[in-house]
């Protein structure tokens, strides 16, 4: 197999391992409020959050930042947590692109930092590292991509089958992932 399709692969596997599923409810919770027809503004989205954390995964791969680990596995719920809270208001105005793309750019970095010691210890002492970081990344972005897809298609079928309101939808999964995401961020509180 290429060193490509290799860390290709341990992209996507990493994401969508499901005892790691905090990214996968972060990724819930980005795109939940949106249907099919919003497939740019979630490809956007997504891709915002991935150019975070490939950013702090270059820059913890080349070790010019280092962050205490405990930390930032808080911070990943905290981010789950308020990504959740801000679905949550019934009435609420149009939601702003520019900040929900800052928000998931921003998050990106803290996720990021979560991936960089799993990413390290895989590059071992690799000399060159631009390409298998790469694809590491590009692995993650197809792994999101397959949980969006996942979403979108129970998001579809709440909506036209069960004529659940998207905004109740929404509602819904929110709720769920605020409760999870703050047991998540309590039990990780640094010491």
């Amino acid at each position: 197999m290429s060193e490509f399709s290799i860390y290709f692969q341990l992209g996507w596997q990493h994401i969508l391992d499901l005892n790691g599923y905090d990214h996968i409810l972060f990724v819930m919770v980005l795109c939940c409020s949106y249907v099919l027809k919003d497939w740019k503004k979630i490809l956007w989205l997504v891709t915002a959050f991935t150019v975070g954390h490939s950013v702090t995964l270059a820059l913890a791969a080349f070790k010019i930042v280092n962050v205490n680990s405990e930390w930032i596995e808080f911070l990943i719920p905290v981010t789950i947590l308020i990504t959740a809270i801000y679905n949550l208001p019934k009435r609420r105005k149009q939601r702003s692109p520019v900040w929900l793309y800052s928000m998931a750019l921003a998050f990106g970095l803290i996720h990021g930092l979560g991936f960089s010691n799993y990413l390290q210890s895989l590059l071992g002492k690799e000399a060159n590292i631009f390409w298998p970081l790469l694809s590491f990344n590009i692995g993650l972005e197809f792994g999101q991509l397959i949980i969006v897809f996942f979403v979108i298609l129970l998001s579809e079928l709440m909506l036209k089958i069960f004529r659940v309101k998207n905004r109740d939808w929404s509602f819904f999964l929110s709720s769920a992932v605020v409760g999870i995401s703050l047991i998540m961020a309590l039990e990780r509180i640094p010491v």
